[in-house]
């Protein structure tokens, strides 16, 4: 369709207000970790590095990017395993209630943080407190791992869609097992897929911060917690600057690799 030269600079125009929108604070934050004054005066008065060290010599933005990490490895394992699963038994299996079983999976992502942390918070005090386990690392993860079962799910089924089933039909006719069959012509295909969305999974779960509210125990404190502590007090506005600065970087990184990787799934499925 043919835009008239009007439209098209009024949508380029839109478009640069909206990445404006959305990028330009980023910039700020991340100008600001180098900014000389302990204040966030603008325009800076000179720039340094001082606050980068200092920021590398707090222990409790290093244990808190610690936290992060564990929580993220263990949401992703979960979500890579079940979304996995599912994606296998929504796209090569016909059974009673299969829609049901996909719109189930996805909801969570589309559900307020504020209900998905409320809902958990009240399941794990009813089912796990009596059990003796409390609120902590096992159920921030598990409470990650509920909404980044569903990147995971929707990259492998969008995948398995595009692959016909005829390949692991055709090396079982050849004497491979269900397992053989798998490891060497199914896998592969899915590969890309599943590494995509195990990055989105954990990006997901490093910048999470409302679930982690509600499923964190006393000592668990994540580096968004951690983040949203320290805003309110003046001597750590530099240091939260920078650990702002570096969630952005890391967070930038998997959903990058995730981006080309599925863009080389896309081009694969159409060789």
């Amino acid at each position: 369709m043919q835009l008239s030269r009007p439209a098209r600079i009024a949508l380029r125009a839109a478009a640069g207000l909206g990445f404006a929108f959305i990028y330009v604070p980023l910039a700020l934050v991340l100008v600001n970790s180098f900014n000389r004054d302990r204040s966030a005066s603008w325009p800076p008065s000179g720039l340094t590095f001082h606050w980068w060290s200092v920021a590398w010599e707090n222990e409790g933005a290093r244990a808190a990017l610690w936290v992060s990490v564990k929580a993220g490895l263990g949401a992703t394992a979960i979500a890579l395993v079940l979304g996995t699963l599912i994606a296998f038994a929504v796209a090569r299996h016909r059974f009673f209630g299969r829609d049901t079983v996909s719109f189930v999976v996805v909801l969570p992502i589309a559900l307020p943080g504020i209900v998905t942390g409320i809902a958990l918070n009240s399941a794990f005090s009813t089912v796990l407190e009596p059990l003796g386990v409390g609120l902590g690392m096992f159920t921030v993860i598990v409470g990650h791992a509920t909404f980044c079962i569903v990147v995971v799910f929707n990259n492998v089924v969008a995948r398995l869609r595009r692959t016909s089933s005829s390949y692991e039909e055709a090396a079982m006719d050849l004497g491979a097992d269900t397992f053989r069959a798998f490891v060497d012509v199914t896998f592969p295909m899915v590969r890309s897929a599943l590494l995509a969305g195990g990055l989105l999974a954990f990006a997901l779960s490093f910048d999470e911060i409302v679930v982690t509210t509600f499923t964190a125990g006393p000592g668990i404190e994540t580096l968004p917690i951690w983040i949203f502590n320290n805003m309110t007090r003046p001597q750590q506005a530099p240091v939260v600057n920078v650990v702002a600065a570096v969630l952005v970087l890391l967070s930038v990184i998997p959903i990058y690799a995730a981006q080309r990787l599925s863009a080389d799934t896309a081009a694969d499925s159409r060789i």
